[in-house]
C-alpha cells in the first residue's frame, strides 16, 4: 500500500499541475457546465480512449494518458460543482480554485484507501479496457440520476460515482506509469 500511495500522489500531483495550469489560462470558465455538460466532458474522453483501445491508434496529439488526466480533473470540477451548486456563475480565482482541488482529491484519496484496504489492490490486475469501460458504465449511471431528477432509491449518487470514475483514472495513470498498460 506504501508504494500505492506515493504513486497515486504522483498520478495526482500530475493532474493538479495540468489543472492549475489551465486554470491560470482559461480562469474558472467551467462554472458555466452544469453536470450534464460535466458527464459528456467526461464521456468524450472515455469514448475516446475506447476508440483508440479498439482500434489501436490514434490521429490526434493526447494520448490515452492525457486522457485520463482529463477525466480525473472533470472529475474534480464535477465534485466541486456540486458543492458550490450555485445558479450564479462566479469566477473563483486560482488559490480558492487550488484549494477546493485539494480539498477533493484529498476526499477521494480517502475513499480510494478505505476501498484498497477492502478489496486488496484489485485494481492492479485490471485492464486499461476495464477502467474505460467502467467510467462509462458510471457515466450511463449518473444520466440515470439525473433523469430522475437527482433522486436514488438504494443507490449511490453522482458524488459516490465520480469518485469512483477518479479513482479508476488515477489506478490507470498509475499502471501507464508503470508500463503495464498503454499510454
Amino acid at each position: 500500500m506504501k508504494d500505492t500511495l506515493r504513486q497515486y500522489q504522483n498520478a495526482v500531483k500530475s493532474c493538479r499541475d495540468i489543472f492549475l495550469k489551465k486554470t491560470a489560462d482559461y480562469g474558472t470558465s467551467w462554472r458555466v457546465l452544469r453536470m450534464i455538460s460535466i458527464l459528456d466532458q467526461i464521456f468524450i474522453k472515455a469514448k475516446r480512449i475506447r476508440t483508440i483501445q479498439e482500434k489501436g491508434a490514434r490521429r490526434v496529439g493526447e494520448d490515452i494518458r492525457g486522457e485520463f488526466q482529463a477525466i480525473v480533473n472533470y472529475g474534480i470540477i464535477g465534485l466541486i460543482q456540486l458543492d458550490l451548486n450555485s445558479e450564479e456563475i462566479e469566477e473563483l480565482g486560482a488559490e480558492r480554485t487550488a484549494v477546493l482541488y485539494d480539498e477533493k482529491i484529498q476526499f477521494v484519496k480517502n475513499i480510494m484507501e478505505n476501498k484498497n484496504h477492502d478489496y486488496g489492490e484489485a485494481w492492479r490486475e485490471m485492464s486499461q479496457e476495464s477502467f474505460a469501460d467502467l467510467i462509462l458504465m458510471k457515466l450511463q449511471r449518473m444520466r440515470q440520476i439525473i433523469a430522475n431528477d437527482g433522486k436514488t432509491l438504494i443507490s449511490e449518487g453522482i458524488d459516490a460515482n465520480l469518485t469512483d470514475i477518479i479513482n479508476y483514472a488515477i489506478f490507470a495513470l498509475i499502471l501507464i506509469a508503470e508500463g503495464r498498460q498503454t499510454a
